[in-house]
């Protein structure tokens, strides 16, 4: 058994007790205390579409946001995007410049070309490549929430490739679990 209080990982002065309920709370200049009284995991989940794209790399962070509101209520947690689709991926890229969704789109047709001898062809000549392309980049995301936002860096922005010519909508399931704010205000949106 660990006495209380202690120095937690981050630097701070680790928790309280409660009678027979112990608690760790780790306060730091870099972490906010959010709620003192033992607070609860709370979770949320919806599918959000988005509309069919022509093939490439698509910054939709502001699309994505704009159909969670949900997440301006919580304190820090974690949001999981997850696309549910096999020719198409997500992923984290700088998003300050039209430049970068091409050249990332262009490195990937080099990496994966159409032209190989797939034998999967039912779909299309595309289809094989997309599927490919699709493993390499992955479909889903999971990043931090800090005060009702995603904690995404300056340059940072949310991607959809695009790996088919013609992919349709597609569909992501966003999870948000985390702490509400105490107060059960919101936060305002940044995006």
């Amino acid at each position: 058994r660990s006495s209380f209080p202690r120095r937690c990982q981050h630097g701070g002065l680790a928790a309280f007790t409660s009678g027979q309920k112990r608690s760790i709370l780790c306060v730091s200049a870099n972490l906010t205390a959010v709620d003192r009284a033992a607070p609860t995991t709370e979770w949320f989940q919806k599918t959000i579409a988005l509309p069919a794209m022509k093939r490439g790399c698509h910054v939709i962070t502001r699309q994505i946001v704009q159909q969670i509101p949900e997440l301006s209520g919580f304190e820090v947690g974690m949001a999981n995007f997850f696309i549910q689709h096999t020719s198409a991926s997500l992923t984290i890229n700088e998003n300050a410049g039209p430049d970068v969704p091409l050249d990332l789109n262009d490195a990937l047709d080099k990496i994966v070309p159409e032209g190989h001898h797939y034998r999967h062809l039912d779909e299309g000549l595309d289809d094989m490549p997309a599927h490919v392309k699709s493993s390499l980049m992955g479909p889903s995301l999971t990043i931090p929430i800090q005060h009702g936002r995603l904690a995404l860096g300056t340059w940072q922005g949310i991607y959809l490739n695009e790996h088919r010519n013609y992919g349709g909508s597609r569909s992501i399931i966003v999870t948000l679990q985390g702490l509400k704010r105490s107060d059960g205000r919101k936060y305002g949106s940044a995006y």
